[in-house]
């Protein structure tokens, strides 16, 4: 068999949920969340790295799925931009995107949300310049990022607000074990 037809079984954690595929050694994150799982809220814009709408969460941090191979996130916990909601509410960066009108056409969105999720856990009362600096690594088209700067600025109102409980794409980012304990997976 050559390398180019060998597939590999990989379990992820996606979404809180355990999932399996067959891959090619070459097969992309991205590739593999939509075509594989299914999950196409991960939308793949310029295939380079370049404009971040393929971004999602490995293990709590933002990467790019169309950078990513598949085989390389065996055994670790993804969340995509349909992860980010809990018990069907919109997560608060979802919900101020919304009121805040951080969205234009929405392609980009996906990953400017999971960007956005994953700096306000690091970041939860950030200036102007640093929410212009965490999302320089995503491109918009549509908008002139004032809006979605807006809307990063009142996610954190939104979590200041909440009680603290565990966020989408956190739970080995917290006790940085590489198992979440919940589910008791391992790597």
């Amino acid at each position: 068999m050559s390398d180019a037809t060998t597939r590999y079984a990989i379990t992820l954690v996606v979404n809180g949920v355990v999932r399996e595929a067959e891959v090619p050694a070459r097969r992309l994150l991205s590739d593999c969340l939509r075509h594989d799982l299914g999950l196409t809220g991960t939308h793949v814009g310029c295939e380079h790295g370049v404009c971040g709408a393929c971004t999602v969460l490995l293990d709590g941090e933002p990467v790019r799925s169309c950078l990513t191979f598949a085989v390389t996130v065996d055994g670790h916990e993804i969340t995509t931009v349909e992860g980010l909601a809990r018990d069907g509410e919109p997560s608060p960066v979802q919900r101020a995107f919304t009121e805040c009108h951080g969205l234009q056409c929405g392609f980009c969105t996906p990953g400017f949300l999971c960007t956005a999720t994953a700096f306000l856990r690091e970041n939860p009362t950030p200036t102007d310049e640093e929410v212009l600096e965490a999302v320089s690594g995503n491109l918009c088209r549509c908008t002139g990022y004032q809006n979605i700067v807006k809307a990063v600025h009142r996610a954190a109102e939104i979590q200041a607000e909440l009680p603290t409980e565990p966020q989408p794409g956190l739970l080995r980012a917290e006790n940085g074990s590489g198992d979440s304990g919940e589910r008791g997976n391992t790597p």
